[in-house]
C-alpha cells in the first residue's frame, strides 16, 4: 500500500469515527444500553433466600400443618374464596379438607404451584405423624457461574455486537447511498475496497471499548467469572463483530433507502433475539428446528462466548461455533462484493 493509499484508508477511516461521535444515541445503544441493561437483569435476578409461597387451606387444622413448613404462608378460606384466589393468582394452592382425604387444587403448569404442592403434602404428612425412612442433610453451594447474571452476559454481549454491526454498517451505508455520497466517492481515486475496510477497521477499534466496558462493568459489579483465556475472548467477539458486519453489508449491498435497509435488518435479526438463547437457553425450542437455531450465527456466538466464560473452554473445543462464525464472515461478505450497488 502506498503513502496515498494509507492517506486515503485513514482519512475515510477517521470519517467514520467522526460521523459516530455526531450521534450521541448510537453512543447511548452500543455503550450505554447494555450496561443498564445488565444492571436491570442482574438486581431483578440476584440470589436471594427462598421465597416463601402464598398457599390457602379450608380448615383451621390444614392451616396450622402449612405454617409449620418455613416454605410457605397459609390463610384459611372457604372452597369458594380459594378458589377465586387461585384465579386472581393471590395463592398458588388451595388445601380443602374432605371427609376421607385432602384435596390440594393448584395449577400444574406453573413452576411455583407445583413446588407449593410438593412442601404442603409434605408439612400435612408430617402433621399427620409421617416420619421420614431415611436421615438426610442439605449441603447448599453458591457458585459463581451458575448465576443467571452469569447466564445472560454473554448473551447481551452477543446481541450488543450483533446490533451494533448490522446497525452502524448498514444505516451507514444506505446513509451515503441516498445522499449521492457512494457515487461521488466511486469518481474519486480511491480504491473501493477501501471504503468497505475504513467500515471494519473503525468497527474493529470501537470493538475494544464496546466490549472492555461491558464486560469490565459485569466483573466488577456482578462477579462475572472469565474462566477461559481472554485473549480468545477478544478474538471470538473479534470474530463476531465481522461476521455480523459482513452481514450488515448484505442488507446495505442493494437497499435504497434507510426504511428499506431497516426493515431488512429487523427481518434478519428479529429470529435471532428470539431463537439464539440470549435471555434464557435455545435448548427450550423443540428438537425439530435446533439444527436451524444451531446454524445461526448469533447463537454460536453465545455458545462459543459462554464456553470460553463459564467453563474454560479454548477454541480447539469450540470449532463447531468458530466455524459457523467463519462461514457467516465469508459466504455475506463474498457475496456483497458481487451485488454491492455504488450509484
Amino acid at each position: 500500500m502506498n503513502k496515498l493509499e494509507f492517506s486515503s484508508l485513514y482519512q475515510l477511516t477517521m470519517m467514520r469515527f467522526r460521523l459516530f461521535l455526531r450521534e450521541p444515541e448510537a453512543i447511548f445503544w452500543i455503550f450505554i444500553f447494555p450496561i443498564l441493561l445488565a444492571a436491570g437483569l442482574g438486581i431483578a435476578f440476584r440470589n436471594r433466600p427462598p421465597e416463601v409461597l402464598q398457599v390457602g387451606a379450608t380448615t383451621l387444622q390444614l392451616t396450622q400443618a402449612l405454617n409449620a413448613d418455613k416454605g410457605l404462608t397459609s390463610t384459611t378460606m372457604d372452597e369458594a374464596a380459594g378458589t377465586q384466589a387461585l384465579a386472581t393468582g393471590r395463592i398458588l394452592l388451595l388445601a380443602v379438607q374432605r371427609p376421607d382425604t385432602t384435596v390440594y387444587q393448584y395449577d400444574s403448569t406453573n413452576p411455583d404451584a407445583r413446588t407449593a404442592k410438593l412442601l404442603a403434602d409434605r408439612a400435612i404428612q408430617t402433621a399427620a405423624g409421617r416420619h421420614d425412612a431415611l436421615p438426610t442433610k442439605e449441603e447448599l453451594v453458591h457458585e459463581t457461574g451458575s448465576r443467571y447474571i452469569d447466564f445472560v452476559v454473554p448473551g447481551l454481549l452477543g446481541m450488543n455486537l450483533m446490533g451494533s454491526a448490522m446497525w452502524g454498517m448498514g444505516f451507514a451505508i444506505v446513509d451515503a447511498r441516498q445522499k449521492k455520497l457512494l457515487k461521488r466517492l466511486v469518481a474519486s481515486p480511491m480504491p473501493r475496497w477501501q471504503y468497505l475496510a475504513s467500515f471494519l477497521l473503525s468497527r474493529l477499534v470501537m470493538l475494544v471499548i464496546e466490549v472492555a466496558a461491558f464486560l469490565g462493568f459485569s466483573r466488577l459489579v456482578f462477579g462475572v467469572p472469565f474462566r477461559g483465556s481472554i485473549t480468545q475472548l477478544a478474538l471470538l467477539c473479534m470474530l463476531t463483530s465481522l461476521a455480523f458486519s459482513a452481514l450488515g453489508l448484505l442488507t446495505a449491498s442493494r437497499a435504497k433507502t434507510i426504511e428499506a435497509v431497516s426493515g431488512l435488518m429487523n427481518f434478519v435479526m428479529f429470529p435471532m433475539w428470539i431463537f439464539s438463547g440470549v435471555f434464557f437457553s435455545s435448548t427450550r425450542f423443540p428438537a425439530v428446528v435446533q439444527p436451524l437455531i444451531r446454524a445461526l450465527p448469533l447463537t454460536a456466538a453465545i455458545d462459543a462466548m459462554r464456553g470460553n466464560m463459564l467453563q474454560g473452554m479454548s477454541l480447539q473445543q469450540l470449532i463447531a461455533p468458530v466455524a459457523i462464525l467463519l462461514a457467516w464472515l465469508i459466504i455475506p461478505f463474498a457475496i456483497s462484493l458481487l451485488i454491492f450497488r455504488w450509484r
